[in-house]
């Protein structure tokens, strides 16, 4: 650190104590002119609600009169970037500029760069606080509102009066442990990032397997040190060139090197064998500034999310994860495997609460994989009709012969496969209200949960242990149903309500602390990171 910085931040402090201090304590009006070109100023303004609260708690006296006081508000807005939040988009190093000219061009010229500055840091204490960016206008796939979480305008009134901008900032930021170890991450990659470069992993035919002896075992040794592995190299990584490739410990893929690999192969959601095959060797070849912009991206995302898992019960699936997360009431933390839509069908984000199950349901087959999937199938061989138990229904539930469907054009009919140990949703499903017809459910196709990649379904998340999982949640709500012994009686479409309802949450994280408290950076599945970098970069067009 440097050691001029704390001494620095203190005569700032005294600066501003001799020009602010004794107004915030005793209530002393130092200007009344500005003051009352100030009070007239906000009147005018359309952005008048949150500035009006922040200057009632100064009871309308200026702030931003010293140089002192600006140079506080730059600086601190500057650390916005441990936040992934680009400081330039709050013009932070014009700010003293407009001071000096304000300061030459009278009262009014003064009142106007005053709220200037309070609007900026307000604007910045919102981005903070709920994001930059408007998630709903990136996508129709995202039907969530970001969280009205709020923040004491008082504490950080009370801050800025002590010329504290980095306190100020925390009453604002995120208060989550997913949140903190994002920003520990980015901070701990960009460092990472601006080290020496080291060379990529060449691709080969051949895979890089425990017990080699090779060339490329030593540059992945130096891809994985850069990643933060420990006494995977005998020298200083920092000195690369100095290294002896000839070593043989450096050439051979031992077993600390292999658990190396698994390690960071679970980070990366990628199969935890050891071997460094064509993806485990494209996600080591990533550049760290990626990695850095990823975790910015995400730190939004982060933003944009209320504080699911942190402290009331609550459901949330973390998509790009494939894990579904349940805080019960006891605070314990309940989770599990899931499979999301593929890309094509992508998963939407949404927020919610469970309601009620149906035990033993037919599936009505949705329009979209009516139209793409089935329809198809049985224009090749109406047989397909009976083999999977699907029924030709009209709108009003009426069964239809299917020799009497013309399935070049069907018309006014829908397909439903019966209940059954065949039936794609299994003998559970989880409903909360939502427009885009998305659920939890069972699923016959258990051996997906065993893949790294879960990204397979038409849309609809299946579950592992779902069973389990609405046990717990009718438990919680104070249920006493018989949960297995009503599966059991095979009545078809049984409804089973909640007593009380579950908050439930589908959020689209690519990068996102696991159990184990390490970042995991996952892929992109559904391309919707593009969009949000490029719109951090031009937030005003999307912050509405």
């Amino acid at each position: 650190m440097n050691e001029r910085q704390p001494l620095r931040r203190w005569a700032i402090g005294v600066a501003l104590c001799l020009s602010v201090g004794m107004v915030s304590s005793s209530g002393a009006d130092t200007s009344p002119p500005l003051r009352e070109a100030l009070q007239a100023r906000l009147a005018a303004s359309d952005q008048s609600l949150p500035i009006e609260r922040f200057y009632q708690h100064r009871n309308h006296q200026p702030i931003w009169t010293t140089s002192a006081s600006v140079e506080a508000l730059v600086e601190g807005l500057k650390e916005l970037e441990q936040d992934g939040i680009n400081h330039e988009n709050y013009a932070a190093a014009s700010l003293m500029e407009s001071f000096e000219r304000s300061r030459a061009g009278g009262v009014a010229a003064q009142a106007a760069f005053e709220a200037q500055a309070s609007q900026t840091l307000l604007q910045a204490l919102e981005h903070l606080n709920r994001g930059q960016v408007n998630p709903r206008q990136l996508t129709a796939q995202w039907d969530s509102e970001r969280p009205a979480r709020g923040y004491s305008m008082a504490r950080v009134v009370d801050a800025i009066n002590r010329l504290d901008i980095s306190a100020a900032l925390e009453q604002a930021r995120p208060d989550s442990s997913a949140y903190r170890q994002l920003k520990a991450a980015l901070a701990d990659f960009q460092s990472r990032a601006s080290q020496s470069s080291v060379p990529d992993l060449v691709s080969r035919k051949q895979l890089l397997r425990p017990g080699d002896q090779d060339d490329d075992v030593l540059t992945l040794r130096q891809r994985l040190t850069r990643w933060g592995e420990p006494h995977l190299l005998a020298a200083n990584p920092e000195a690369y060139p100095h290294i002896d490739v000839e070593a043989p410990d450096q050439r051979q893929f031992d077993a600390q090197l292999a658990a190396a690999v698994k390690r960071f192969q679970r980070r990366h959601l990628l199969e935890e064998d050891g071997v460094v095959g064509d993806q485990t060797r494209r996600a080591l070849n990533v550049p760290l500034s990626s990695r850095v912009e990823q975790l910015k991206v995400n730190l939004e995302r982060a933003r944009w999310m209320g504080a699911q898992g942190e402290n009331a019960p609550s459901v949330w699936v973390d998509l790009a994860g494939y894990r579904l997360h349940y805080t019960r009431p006891s605070g314990e933390h309940w989770q599990t495997r899931v499979v999301v839509g593929t890309p094509r069908r992508a998963t939407p984000v949404i927020e919610s609460a469970i309601t009620h199950f149906t035990l033993n349901p037919s599936w009505t087959i949705p329009p979209t994989i009516l139209r793409e999937d089935v329809l198809p199938r049985v224009r090749e061989d109406i047989g397909y009709l009976a083999e999977e138990n699907i029924q030709v229904i009209d709108f009003d539930g009426n069964p239809v012969a299917a020799e009497d469907v013309d399935w070049q054009r069907p018309g006014s009919i829908m397909l439903r496969q019966v209940a059954g140990s065949a039936n794609p949703l299994g003998r559970l499903v989880v409903r909360f209200p939502n427009s885009h017809m998305i659920y939890l459910h069972d699923t016959p196709a258990k051996g997906l949960f065993q893949r790294p990649q879960r990204a397979l379904s038409s849309g609809c998340i299946r579950v592992e242990g779902v069973t389990q999982f609405a046990q717990l949640l009718l438990q919680d709500t104070g249920s006493s149903a018989p949960l297995m012994r009503l599966i059991a009686s095979e009545q078809s479409d049984r409804q089973l309500s909640l007593p009380q309802r579950v908050p439930i949450a589908l959020h689209y994280l690519t990068a996102w602390p696991n159990a184990e408290g390490d970042v995991e950076f996952r892929p992109d599945i559904y391309g919707y990171d593009p969009d949000v970098e490029a719109a951090l970069r031009q937030p005003e067009r999307l912050s509405g």
